[in-house]
């Protein structure tokens, strides 16, 4: 049974920060299927579509009948624990510094023997397991045998939190908290555990009907002014705040309807760009170094940040067309972001979910996607350590057709849906 984590000591300001040593993170392109699939939670193997085999590791033909004919499925994960070790020394500086830790050969159900870490929970061999993939503080998908009933607190299992962003007793930025979408957040990060809960507001002179007044009044909760169109006033908080922040929640937006035909001028598409793109810009460039600088300090160091995009971002939506302009390139630069935070084992999450149930989406009929239930698929992703996350039956119909063929949607969302 894991025993829940107790808040951390505060850091002694006179002790160095220790900088990241990350895992063994080289991969062949084969493998990086694997990580694909945990990147958005999903534990795959490569499947012969011959002869049925599923292999691991991932080959370029199958190791039963040399097809070359494999399909990356995704797969339950039970198995049987065959043995277990456990090390106490390490030439790799990641693991030494973390020493012991677990390891165990598992016989899945599916066929293959895999060689994975083990949860705390996982008892002496023979027992039965589930094994899942997560992403390591590298980006590389490794894995993870996990009992088949645990305890409340598994979560908080020192080898598992080193693979997620856990938001318990770690100190959050959520750049908006005007929209219900951020006061939701708000509070599934004061529900999780969160130390403190950072709350930007544009405009303070400006009221927002009484949500803004109620996240204020939870004790974890610190309102701080942030216009990510003023980098004068980023470049203040960053300096305020920046060295304390483990995890920055980037949800401001500004979201208009039509396109380019059905409104004259620029003004609205430069508001859009402004914020969805320019302002994660600003916030990169302020936050991003002093995220970096931190995330191997202790338990709780800086472990993520999290981008909320829009499904629209994969494809254009004609009738939202200028905001899913700026959700394109807020998209394109996320990926960047993640390319240059991930040496120092900073994950970048992307959400991306579809028409979300507040003002903008007014006409668009059901299903919509509550605030609530948005927020809570953000804190679900820190738990759960992944990269990309589509939540919502729109995005997730959105994402299946898209991956199937994507000029076939695009015309199809041309065509009015």
């Amino acid at each position: 049974m894991t025993m829940p984590m107790m808040r951390p000591p505060r850091k002694n300001p006179v002790l160095r920060t220790r900088q990241m040593n990350l895992p063994p993170g080289a991969r062949g392109r084969v493998a990086l299927g694997l990580t694909a699939a945990a990147a958005e939670g999903r534990f795959e193997l490569q499947t012969c579509e011959d002869c049925g085999t599923v292999q691991y590791p991932p080959r370029e033909v199958c190791h039963k009948c040399l097809s070359s004919a494999l399909r990356w499925r995704q797969q339950s994960g039970e198995g049987a624990l065959l043995g277990s070790t456990t090390l106490h020394h390490s030439n790799d500086l990641f693991f030494r510094e973390r020493l012991p830790w677990r390891l165990g050969l598992v016989h899945l159900d599916a066929g293959p023997t895999l060689m994975v870490h083990l949860h705390g929970e996982v008892g002496d061999a023979p027992t039965r397991v589930r094994v899942g993939a997560r992403l390591d503080r590298a980006g590389q998908a490794v894995l993870i045998a996990f009992p088949n009933e645990g305890s409340p607190h598994m979560a908080d299992d020192k080898m598992l939190r080193e693979m997620t962003s856990d938001p318990k007793f770690r100190k959050v930025l959520v750049t908006d908290g005007k929209t219900e979408t951020g006061q939701a957040i708000v509070r599934a990060l004061v529900k999780a555990g969160a130390d403190i809960v950072w709350v930007g507001h544009a405009e303070p002179w400006k009221k927002m009907g009484d949500g803004l007044d109620d996240i204020s009044a939870l004790p974890q909760v610190t309102l701080v002014p942030l216009d990510l169109t003023n980098g004068r006033q980023v470049t203040e908080l960053a300096g305020a705040i920046g060295g304390k922040v483990d995890i920055v929640i980037n949800n401001a937006e500004v979201h208009r309807t039509f396109g380019i035909g059905a409104r004259r001028g620029t003004d609205v598409a430069k508001a859009e760009m402004d914020i969805n793109y320019f302002g994660l810009l600003r916030l990169a460039q302020e936050f991003g170094p002093a995220l970096k600088g931190r995330s191997a300090d202790g338990e709780t160091g800086a472990t993520a940040w999290v981008n909320l995009l829009s499904i629209y971002a994969l494809s254009n939506f004609p009738p939202h067309g200028t905001f899913s302009a700026s959700k394109a390139a807020a998209h394109s630069l996320a990926q960047c972001l993640r390319a240059e935070m991930r040496p120092a084992g900073i994950r970048v999450i992307n959400v991306f979910p579809g028409p979300i149930d507040d003002e903008w989406n007014q006409h668009t009929p059901p299903p919509k996607l509550a605030p609530t239930a948005l927020a809570n698929a953000i804190v679900k992703a820190l738990r759960d350590g992944v990269e990309d996350v589509y939540p919502g039956d729109v995005a997730q119909e959105w994402l299946e057709r898209w991956r199937d063929n994507p000029k076939v949607l695009e015309r199809e969302l041309a065509a009015g849906g």
